[in-house]
Parts: C-alpha cells; structure tokens; sequence
C-alpha cells in the first residue's frame, strides 16, 4: 500500500508497540499503526518497541522505558505518543503527565478516524455513541477542572457534586438519547430488509479487512461511484445496489460494508451493529482479500472473528482474492477459480480477481450465479453445491 500524505504541518508522532509475548497482538514494523496514524492526519516520526511479561499498572510499558519514549519525544520536537496497544485510563493519565505530551492508543485512534470519515446520518451516530462510550472510562480525574467542586444555590447539581460526576451524568444522558436513535435507525433497517426477504432478492454483502478493495470492487460489479481511495477506512457507510447476473437472468442485492480491522475496538462493533447486520442477514458473503499483502492470513483470520463475534460466521461465503495485478508474475494463480481448505474436509471456494483492471470478474460473477440456482433449487437452509458449505468459527 502506498503512503497516506500527509500534511507538512501535521502532528509530529511517536509510535509505540509492546510485544507481551505469544498470545498478544504486536506487529514489530508498526506500519500499521503508521498507516492509521497518516490516516488520522498525523506524522510519524518515530517508532519505539519494547517486550515485557504484563503491562505495567502505572506507565504500561515501565518507567525505563518511558523515559526513553519521553527522550525521543524531545528530540523529534513530537506533539503525541501512539500506543498499538489500549491503554487504561489511568496509564493515558500517567503517561501525559510523565512525557508532557498528548498520549493516546489505537482505540481513540480508530474512533477519530471514525469520526472524520462517516458521512451518513446512521454513521455519525454510530460514531458518537462508540467515542461517548469510550470516553466515558475516561473521566478519571485526568484534567484539574474536574477536581473542582460546585454546588450551592444557582449552581449545577447538588452540594459537593463534583465536575466529574456531572460530566459523567451529561455523557450517560447522552449516550442514552444516541442510543434511542439508533434504535429507530435500526427499525428502519429491518423494514427494509423484510421487504427485500419479501420480495425474494438475494443478498450478498462485501466484507474483508480494511483496504482489501471492497470498494473498488463493489464499483466494478456494479458499475457504481461509491468513494473509494488506497487508504485505511476510505468508506463507513454502507451502500446496497442490484447487481444483475445474465448469467443467471437475476438480479441480486449487493452490499458493500465497513471493513475490518486488528483490535477492532469492541465498543465500535457494538455501536456499528446495526450496519454489521447487513453481514450477518446475507445470504451470501463476498469475503474480500488483498492477496498482495504479505498478512493476508492474518487480516482473513481477524476477519472471521468479527464476523463470529457479531453472528455472521455461518453465512456462506466466496473468498475473493483481490489485487492480482500486484502480485509477481511467480506469485500469480494458475487458474483464476479454486477451492481453500479452511479445515479438514471443509473447502470453500476462492476467486482470483483484480477490481482495478477487471480481471477474474467474469468468473466471480459466474460463481454468484451459482450460488444463487443452488439457492433457487434447494429448500432453505440446505444448500445444494457442497461448495459452498457454511464456515466454521472464527480461523485461529
């Protein structure tokens, strides 16, 4: 993936990633993070690992080694230090007041980006509700105005209230009014997709980590000019268009739907469910992969936990393996259309495909228009072509 640009007036960023041994999710290069970061407007310019058994209780990463990151902080004239990690609020606290700079983690880093890329009413909300929430653990005294009191005639809440509990009370009352319109936001949803069950259209949506293309190939299938760009997070809202098969002489719904990440931040699937569901109600499952990138059994694999996580994983699926066309030529398929085993006796068909150059769509559209006369031909739930047998759990 080429470089985010990123402004020369941007935030001066620290990176920091602890490896806590098997079992933890760390990346040594932290291009990723990197990449979120330029996504977020921001500049690294440094990049600091560390190993240790636990997180520290206080400092995450111990005083030694904070030190160290305050020191490079200094040297690079940084405005921000970036964990890959969550922090608790209490360690964010510690850290800001240790490195008199801003400190944040991927979470906040996520929902910022979030924040700055949703378009659609839903998507705002959606996004709110997920940082109301995070912010909500944050209120540990982190700033001295919330340690002072108020109270008497004429002022907010009672006597001795605390600036924290009423900025504690605002954000609940808040996140309560957010939650009540998503639940209408939700309702209308379901309106909608039981009138697309009524009228007996197949559904298949577009999942896949982060930058997979989805987008891109959504727009080739469809002939649609839905935003995409070679960035984390390009698109957040999900868009549904009729895709029709001559193949099969049908059409189909087709959806294409926020993309995935590692350390997704829980809050934000829970907030985004509405739009999720779109995934889990699918008949079908396009699950895209950059097959050019050098991860690709990992971001398949966070892929499919999401997808357990919110009840999608037993929709069939068709791995799509996008980006051919950056693959070298020792790398390329033989032939465009196989079978992936996933488990023992369990395969699934894959589908080689460039959305950039139109390569291999043919035969993805043909492996739709199968799917959809198993569909036809077979009483729900079964399904008649074995290849397209539902997946198991999450891929570990």
């Amino acid at each position: 993936m080429s470089p985010v640009t990123v402004s020369d007036t941007a935030p001066k960023v620290v990176l920091v990633g602890v490896d806590f041994g098997p079992g933890s999710s760390f990346e040594p290069t932290l291009d990723e993070l990197a990449l979120l970061a330029e996504s977020a407007g921001d500049a690294p310019v440094a990049r600091i690992t560390a190993r240790r058994k636990s997180p520290d209780p206080a400092l995450f990463v111990g005083s030694g080694k904070a030190d160290e990151i305050k020191a490079e902080v200094v040297l690079q004239g940084a405005q921000g230090v970036i964990f890959d990690q969550a922090l608790s609020p209490a360690q964010q606290r510690n850290l800001e007041r240790h490195m008199g700079v801003a400190v944040s983690d991927r979470t906040a880093l996520i929902l910022d980006i979030f924040a700055a890329r949703a378009k659609s009413h839903e998507g705002k909300l959606q996004v709110e509700l997920a940082r109301l929430q995070y912010l909500s653990t944050r209120l540990v005294r982190r700033w001295s105005h919330l340690e002072r009191q108020s109270g008497g005639i004429g002022m907010r809440g009672g006597p001795g209230e605390t600036q924290i509990e009423l900025d504690r009370r605002m954000i609940g009352d808040r996140i309560k009014s957010v939650k009540a319109q998503l639940e209408k936001v939700k309702r209308q949803r379901q309106t909608q997709r039981r009138a697309r069950e009524r009228s007996g259209v197949l559904r298949v949506s577009l999942v896949g980590y982060t930058n997979a293309g989805k987008s891109t190939l959504f727009n080739a299938l469809t002939k649609a000019r839905s935003y995409a760009a070679d960035q984390l997070f390009a698109t957040l809202d999900t868009t549904t268009r009729a895709l029709y098969l001559s193949e099969a002489q049908r059409s189909v719904s087709l959806s294409d739907t926020v993309g995935f990440i590692r350390d997704l931040p829980h809050k934000l699937v829970e907030a985004f469910q509405a739009t999720l569901q779109e995934a889990a109600d699918a008949d079908l499952l396009l699950h895209v992969v950059d097959a050019a990138n050098p991860l690709l059994h990992e971001q398949r694999a966070e892929v499919e936990r999401v997808l357990e996580e919110i009840g999608a994983q037993q929709v069939p699926q068709i791995l799509v393996f996008n980006k051919i066309d950056a693959l070298p030529a020792s790398q390329r398929p033989r032939t465009l259309v196989d079978a992936l085993e996933l488990a023992p006796g369990l395969r699934v068909p894959r589908v080689w495909v460039s959305a950039l150059t139109g390569e291999g769509l043919p035969q993805l559209r043909q492996a739709i228009a199968e799917f959809a006369a198993a569909q036809a031909l077979a009483p729900a739930p079964a399904v008649a072509d074995p290849r397209f047998e539902p997946l198991p759990g999450a891929v570990s």
